[in-house]
């Protein structure tokens, strides 16, 4: 990819540091040693969307899974950006916030609870809680703490014999969900990625291997659309399954994925989807903006009915990784 990219160019003159900072690092290649990368770095936690989801208010904390306005939320917002935290300040919030999302859902009375074993032996659960989770810690300087160790051991025995997991006690068996599987499976990743463990890898290629088996978004018995929401973008997708959220698992897992054949599908949906100016638009929105008093607001506009800089950063960066960047 070049500068002279139209989509580029637009993503550069962002008025958030931190989207500039990544064009620059994941699409054009530059150097951290580049004046301009520099620049961008030291200004992105100051950028409107990053020191708003930094500010971790009492009422965040106090109810962290609070659609799509509490900690959990705004920490996996957070770590998508993959931000060096340089100053000391940074760190000091996100350690207390990490801290704070850790006490909650790696307490054992959850990850243990015996209602999640079912009579055949399968594991009941919200994995994607669990997994978002270990992704913000895992990318945010907290894969050492034995409480991630934990959400790691737990997701381990709770995935199904397919790859994935699920909390739906009316299932089969036979087959998991996407939905709880594709953050899940990320999250894994991304602690291997942090800590080299070989375990939390294998697992989450066990995810990669079932959405490809699938295509990311067909049937097994006739190629057909799985449900007409897996081939629309989203952004955020918090835990929704969606193509792109399928892509972003293979390439967190191993890049050399999104080359396999069972992925050109959803590449080639991916490059459909692109405007002719080059940018990414989301086709539905799981969020509300705060204007709206309903359970499914963000503490971000993300903006609706126009193109996304972060949902354009991110189909590049596949298209990229893909070989397919042009």
């Amino acid at each position: 990819m070049t500068a002279e990219d139209p989509a580029i160019d637009w993503l550069l003159e962002s008025d958030e540091p931190a989207i500039r900072y990544r064009t620059r690092t994941w699409l054009l290649g530059q150097s951290e040693t580049s004046a301009a990368v520099r620049r961008d770095r030291k200004e992105a936690w100051g950028g409107p969307i990053v020191s708003t989801l930094l500010d971790f208010t009492p009422e965040a904390k106090a109810d962290p899974y609070r659609k799509w306005w509490g900690l959990h939320w705004r920490l996996v917002s957070l770590a998508y950006f993959a931000l060096p935290s340089d100053e000391a300040k940074v760190r000091e919030k996100l350690d207390e916030g990490i801290d704070a999302e850790l006490t909650w859902i790696a307490n054992p009375r959850r990850l243990e609870a015996p209602q999640r074993l079912r009579k055949d032996g399968l594991y009941l659960s919200d994995a994607s809680m669990e997994g978002n989770a270990l992704y913000a810690a895992s990318r945010l300087g907290h894969e050492r703490d034995e409480r991630v160790g934990s959400l790691v051991e737990a997701l381990r025995k709770w995935q199904w014999p397919d790859g994935g997991w699920n909390c739906d006690g009316a299932a089969s068996g036979y087959r998991s969900s996407f939905h709880e599987s594709w953050a899940t499976a990320i999250g894994l990743a991304s602690y291997y990625h942090a800590t080299g463990n070989p375990e939390a890898l294998a697992a989450a290629r066990r995810t990669a291997e079932l959405l490809l088996d699938h295509r990311l978004f067909r049937t097994l018995k006739d190629g057909e659309l799985i449900h007409s929401s897996f081939v629309v973008l989203h952004w955020p997708a918090y835990w929704h399954y969606d193509f792109l959220g399928g892509l972003r698992v293979l390439n967190a897992v191993d890049r050399a994925l999104l080359r396999d054949p069972r992925a050109a599908d959803a590449l080639d949906l991916l490059e459909e989807k692109r405007l002719p100016d080059g940018r990414f638009q989301a086709g539905r929105a799981w969020w509300q903006r705060q204007s709206n008093a309903t359970s499914a607001v963000d503490v971000i506009d993300w903006g609706k009915g126009q193109p996304s800089e972060v949902l354009t950063l991110q189909a590049l960066a596949i298209l990229k990784a893909a070989g397919r960047g042009g």
